[in-house]
């Protein structure tokens, strides 16, 4: 233990010394950021046309020819908008492994080796998540979710009114970017609940005696994030369900882990205590 805080105290410096190595990441984070988001506006109208071919497939789903897929804009400048949009979210998406390698260069001298070395799998694992939960929403959900909107049409006959559905193109990119980011967002749970853990803030059976709040919390959770219609709202709050008896058998595995490496500490102590002379 004394060679690890022999380690940190090598690592520490002054409030200023910090402050401006802050800055530097900081830096190179927006740098990487603006560098992202000028590549991704440079084909942004690209970008977006594969944003649009959800709901292609929702066409396909729903029997609908897909070529007649259109949505509009009613403000001159909206198209611009929705395309400045498009690159920041695609800006983010690339820099993101910047950004998060200069936070974990600005926090990793304050951590213990083992600690850093702990903390390895969950970043790897993090962005990971993310990105299924954006897969799932992206090949799955928003066909799903705007199948849904165009069963609700009507054809204009037996005299019914015709009412077709011609989204806006900055509602659409609002309604993808949402449900993006809150399955990306609900697919942490595992990551969050895992470090909870590993430091004791919370154990697999207070997990599995909260269940029944936790289903509660996860509606509410859906309804808050999500369009408001049932299929986004159970669409969100099943997978969060899931995920959450995915987090009670981490905790479980990490308990078992914890509780392994306590008992080989205590043998090994036993025979140190054994080998030394009385």
């Amino acid at each position: 233990m004394s060679s690890e805080q022999d380690e940190i105290d090598q690592s520490a410096a002054p409030l200023l010394e910090h402050l401006i190595e802050l800055r530097s990441r900081l830096i190179w984070s927006l740098v990487a950021f603006f560098l992202a988001f000028v590549l991704c506006f440079a084909f942004a109208k690209q970008l977006f046309n594969l944003l649009v071919l959800p709901y292609q497939w929702a066409l396909d789903w729903a029997g609908m020819d897909r070529s007649k897929a259109a949505l509009i804009y009613t403000a001159p400048q909206e198209f611009f908008f929705t395309q400045v949009k498009v690159a920041m979210f695609g800006g983010l998406v690339l820099s993101f492994p910047m950004i998060a390698s200069q936070l974990y260069k600005f926090v990793a001298p304050g951590l213990y080796k083992h600690e850093r070395m702990a903390f390895m799998p969950f970043l790897i694992a993090s962005p990971l998540l993310f990105l299924l939960g954006g897969a799932l929403v992206y090949f799955f959900f928003t066909p799903m979710v705007m199948w849904f909107f165009l069963a609700m049409q009507q054809s204009g006959v037996d005299g019914e009114v015709q009412i077709s559905l011609l989204p806006k193109v900055s509602e659409y990119l609002s309604l993808v970017m949402t449900l993006i980011f809150a399955f990306g967002l609900v697919f942490q749970l595992p990551v969050i609940t895992s470090l909870m853990a590993k430091v004791g803030l919370v154990t697999s059976t207070g997990l599995r005696e909260k269940r029944k709040y936790a289903i509660v919390i996860a509606f509410v959770v859906a309804a808050v994030l999500t369009p408001p219609d049932p299929a986004s709202q159970i669409g969100l709050a099943v997978p969060t369900i899931l995920l959450y008896e995915i987090s009670i058998w981490l905790a479980r595995m990490i308990e078992k882990n914890r509780d392994k490496a306590a008992k080989q500490n205590d043998e090994a102590a036993a025979d140190d205590g054994e080998k030394t002379p009385s």
